[in-house]
C-alpha cells in the first residue's frame, strides 16, 4: 500500500511538473542550477550521416530559438523576483569593461622584489601589456597553497604579505594609479586554522576597506551570500563579489561578477548569467588548457571577459604568443567598444552566411556592433552576413579597420569580409562620424595573422639553487651522524593538490629536463654528516649570541621568542619562525649547510626504500601527536621519540616540524623543497598544504619574502661534507 502510494504521488508530480517545463522553455537545460551555459541551435551544427538528417538552420530556425530564448528570460526574472539596481551604481561600473583578468600569485617574482623589499606593481602590470596588452584588473591570491602550514587563517594570509597593511595598500593603489582594479579571494573553507574574531562578512568587508581593495572573489563558491554585499554597504566601502562557482540566478542582483569554467563545443554556447542580466560580467577561468582559442572566442562572442592565469599555483602556464596576440585584439575591441556589449537587445546567434562562423548582434541606437569568431579550421572569405538595409548607415570590419563596400539585397546588404582559421572578426554599423582612432588602431595592430604568431606552449625551466660545500670533516662532529656512502634508489613525489603530472608540475631535478611530479634515480651517494636532531631553539640562540645576527626583513622572525630568548622549557624543542636564509646563515656561521633533499631522504630511509625512518608500517608512538584543532600546538623536544630513529640513527625526521632542503627556481617563482612533515592538521578541507611524512613524498612551499616565508611549523637540520 505504501509503495502504491509513493507511485501515484509520483505520476501526479510528473503531471504538474511536466506542463511548467514546457511553459517555461524548449532550449535552457532543466537542472539548469547546474548549467553555465544555454547551447546553440542544434543546427548550427553539422551531425555525421549515422546521426540523422542535417539540415543548415533557416531564419525560422533562429527566430524560434531567440523567441524562446527571451519568453524564458522574461519568465526567469518574474519567477526569481530578479531586482537589477546594483548594477546601476556608479561604484560598481567598472564590473561591466571589467575583461581581461589576471589571477596573480604574490610569490610571483615579477610582483614582489625581495632584495629591495617592493612591491613592483610596473614590472608586473608592464609585462603583461608587453606580451598579451594587459589587464583590467588583477585577482590578488595569497592563500592556497601554502594556507595550512600553520595556523595563519585566510585574513592572518593578507595581513602577513611583507610590509603589512600599510605596504599592502600602498601595493593596491599602486594597481589603481594603472588602471587596474583588484580584487582578493576568500576561502570560507577555512575553518581549520585559527579562528576569526568576527563573522566573515564583517571581518572581509573591514579587511578590503584598510587595503582599498575594490572586490572578492568567492574561492569555490556557489554564489556569495548576500550577506557579504550588506556588510560592505554598511561601512560604506562597497565591493563587488564574484564566486568561483554557479550562484542561483536570483543572485546575479549582487554577485555582479562570475567565472565562466566552461565547456566548448563547436558552435559557441550562451552564457547564462550573461543572457540574464546583460550588465554581468563573466571571466572565463581555463587555467591548465595549453590553447585559450576557445577561452577567448566564447568570451568575445558572448561579449565577456578572460582570466588570464598563467602562475597557476607556482606552476607556469604562459599564454603562447598567438593567444597573447588574440588577447590583445578581443581586449583592445571589448574595450573600445564596451558600450555595446551590454545592449539589452543582444542577440546571440545572428545568422551568418559561412558555415562554422559564429556571431552575436549587440544593437544600440547609435548603431550596432556584431562580434564573430570563426570555429573552422580554415580561413573563412566572401559574404558573412546580411544585414537590414538602414539608410545612411555605413559599415566598417572593426577588427581590421577598414569600411567594407556594402551590397545592396533587396531590404538588406550583404557584407563580405576575411576571417582567418580559428580567428575573430567584428562589424560596425553606424550612422554617425566613423571611430577614425579605432580602425587606425585596430588596422595597425592586425596587419599580421595570427597563425604568423607560435602556438606552442613552453614550460619555464627550472634551477636548483647553489649550495656551497663545507669543509670536509674526517669524522663526526659533535651532535651529527655519520652517513655512508653507498647505492641509492631516490624516489620521490610531491604533493601539490592540483594539476596532476603535467609538465611544469612539482620540481625538475638537476638532472631533470622538466618538472614532473614523479621522480626516480639510482644515485651513488657520497659520505656525509647530518645533525642527530634538527636544531633547537637552544642552539639558534648560541649563533645568535655569538654572532648578533639579525634579518634585513625581521618579520616573524623568531616570533615565538620573548625578549631575545625562547620560552622556558623549549630550548630542547625546534626552533622555528626561521626563513631559509635565516637557516642558511645559522648553516654558515657552524660551518655546516643545509641538506639537500636526497641527502636528508637518504639518511632518513637507510638507503633499503623504506616508507618511514623506522620500517614499513606507521608508528603512532615513533612521532608526536598530532595536532587536529586549529592552533599549532607547541612542538615535542627533538629526542623526545627515539622510536622514530632512522637505521642510521638520525631522529626527529618525520611529525614535529617541516624541515627545509633545496630552494629552485624559474623566472616568475621561487620555492623550496620541505621534508617531514608537523603535527599540525588543520581539518575539514582537502585544500590545505598537504602532509608529507613518508620518505618519498615532499611539500613544495612558494616563496615571497622571508618574513612572509616563515612558520610555526618550519625548522631545519643541517649537514657536512665529510672529507674523502
Amino acid at each position: 500500500m505504501k509503495l502504491q502510494s509513493m507511485k501515484l504521488w509520483a505520476l501526479l508530480l510528473t503531471a504538474c511538473a511536466l506542463p511548467a517545463q514546457a511553459q517555461d522553455t524548449r532550449y535552457v537545460p532543466h537542472g539548469s542550477w547546474t548549467q553555465l551555459a544555454i547551447p546553440a541551435p542544434a543546427c548550427l551544427t553539422m551531425s555525421q550521416p549515422w546521426e540523422g538528417v542535417w539540415n543548415p538552420c533557416t531564419e525560422a530556425d533562429h527566430d524560434d530559438w531567440l523567441q524562446d530564448l527571451r519568453h524564458w528570460r522574461d519568465e526567469r526574472r518574474i519567477r526569481v523576483g530578479y531586482d537589477g539596481q546594483r548594477y546601476a551604481q556608479p561604484s560598481v561600473a567598472w564590473t561591466q569593461s571589467s575583461f581581461m583578468q589576471a589571477q596573480m600569485m604574490v610569490e610571483d617574482r615579477y610582483f614582489y622584489d625581495p632584495a629591495t623589499r617592493q612591491y613592483t606593481v610596473d614590472r608586473y602590470l608592464d609585462d603583461l601589456v608587453k606580451r598579451f596588452g594587459g589587464i583590467d584588473a588583477v585577482l590578488v591570491w595569497p592563500t592556497y597553497p601554502n594556507i595550512g602550514l600553520d595556523d595563519r587563517n585566510t585574513v592572518d594570509m593578507v595581513r602577513s604579505l611583507p610590509g603589512g597593511i600599510p605596504a599592502v595598500k600602498k601595493m593596491v593603489a599602486d594597481f589603481h594609479r594603472r588602471g587596474v582594479k583588484v580584487m582578493f579571494p576568500m576561502m570560507l573553507w577555512d575553518q581549520g586554522t585559527r579562528a576569526i574574531g568576527r563573522s566573515w562578512p564583517d571581518e572581509l568587508a573591514a579587511l578590503m576597506a584598510d587595503i582599498g581593495a575594490d572586490g572578492v572573489n568567492g574561492d569555490t563558491q556557489d554564489g556569495v551570500p548576500l550577506a557579504f554585499t550588506q556588510a560592505a554597504d554598511k561601512i560604506k566601502h562597497p565591493l563587488v563579489f564574484q564566486p568561483e562557482g554557479l550562484p542561483s540566478d536570483e543572485a546575479l542582483a549582487w554577485n555582479l561578477m562570475t567565472w565562466g569554467q566552461y565547456t566548448f563545443p563547436f558552435a559557441p554556447t550562451v552564457d547564462r548569467y550573461k543572457w540574464l542580466e546583460p550588465r554581468h560580467m563573466v571571466n572565463i577561468s581555463d587555467r591548465w588548457n595549453r590553447s585559450k582559442t576557445d577561452d577567448l572566442q566564447f568570451a568575445f562572442f558572448n561579449g565577456v571577459g578572460w582570466e588570464s592565469w598563467e602562475n597557476i599555483w607556482g606552476i607556469w602556464n604562459g599564454i603562447t604568443p598567438r593567444d597573447g596576440e588574440a588577447t590583445r585584439r578581443v581586449a583592445t575591441l571589448e574595450r573600445m567598444y564596451a558600450r555595446f556589449l551590454v545592449s539589452p537587445e543582444w542577440q546571440p546567434h545572428y545568422p551568418m552566411r559561412q558555415y562554422g562562423v559564429f556571431a552575436s548582434r549587440w544593437p544600440l541606437a547609435e548603431g550596432t556592433l556584431w562580434t564573430i569568431v570563426n570555429r573552422n579550421e580554415y580561413d573563412s572569405n566572401g559574404v558573412q552576413l546580411r544585414v537590414p538595409y538602414r539608410a545612411g548607415a555605413r559599415y566598417f570590419d572593426a577588427y581590421h579597420g577598414v569600411e567594407l563596400q556594402a551590397t545592396r539585397d533587396k531590404e538588406g546588404v550583404l557584407l563580405s569580409f576575411p576571417i582567418e582559421a580559428r580567428g575573430f572578426g567584428a562589424v560596425l554599423m553606424t550612422v554617425a562620424a566613423p571611430p577614425q582612432a579605432n580602425l587606425d588602431t585596430m588596422r595597425n595592430m592586425t596587419a599580421r595573422p595570427l597563425r604568423d604568431f607560435a602556438a606552442e606552449s613552453t614550460p619555464l625551466p627550472q634551477t636548483q639553487t647553489p649550495v656551497a660545500a663545507t669543509m670536509p670533516a674526517s669524522a663526526a662532529p659533535a651532535g651529527m651522524v655519520e652517513i655512508p656512502a653507498g647505492p641509492f634508489d631516490f624516489t620521490v613525489r610531491g604533493l601539490a593538490i592540483e594539476g596532476g603530472n603535467s609538465i611544469g608540475v612539482d620540481v625538475a631535478y638537476p638532472w631533470e629536463d622538466g618538472a614532473r611530479r614523479f621522480h626516480q634515480r639510482s644515485m651513488q651517494m657520497q659520505r656525509f654528516f647530518i645533525d642527530r636532531y634538527p636544531v633547537s631553539n637552544a642552539q639558534f640562540k648560541a649563533f645568535i649570541d655569538a654572532s648578533g645576527y639579525r634579518p634585513a626583513d625581521d618579520a616573524n622572525f623568531l616570533k615565538h621568542w620573548k625578549n631575545g630568548s625562547y620560552p622556558a622549557g623549549w630550548g630542547n624543542k625546534p626552533v622555528t619562525w626561521v626563513s631559509l636564509e635565516d637557516a642558511r646563515a645559522y648553516a654558515a656561521w657552524a660551518g655546516k649547510r643545509l641538506p639537500h633533499e636526497w641527502e636528508w631522504q637518504y639518511a632518513a630511509s637507510g638507503g633499503d626504500g623504506r616508507t618511514y625512518p623506522w620500517g614499513n608500517d606507521w608508528r603512532a608512538d615513533a612521532v608526536p601527536k598530532p595536532a587536529s584543532g586549529r592552533l599549532v600546538v607547541t612542538p615535542d623536544d627533538v629526542d623526545a621519540h627515539p622510536q622514530g630513529a632512522s637505521p642510521f640513527g638520525v631522529q626527529d625526521l618525520v611529525g614535529n616540524v617541516w624541515q627545509w632542503t633545496d630552494e629552485y627556481s624559474d623566472e616568475h617563482t621561487r620555492f623550496a623543497i620541505l621534508r617531514g612533515g608537523s603535527s599540525y592538521r588543520p581539518q575539514g578541507s582537502i585544500w590545505y598544504f598537504p602532509q608529507a611524512q613518508r620518505n618519498d613524498q615532499h611539500g613544495k612551499l612558494l616563496l615571497m619574502a622571508p618574513g612572509r616565508d616563515r612558520a610555526a611549523t618550519l625548522g631545519f637540520r643541517c649537514v657536512t661534507d665529510a672529507a674523502e
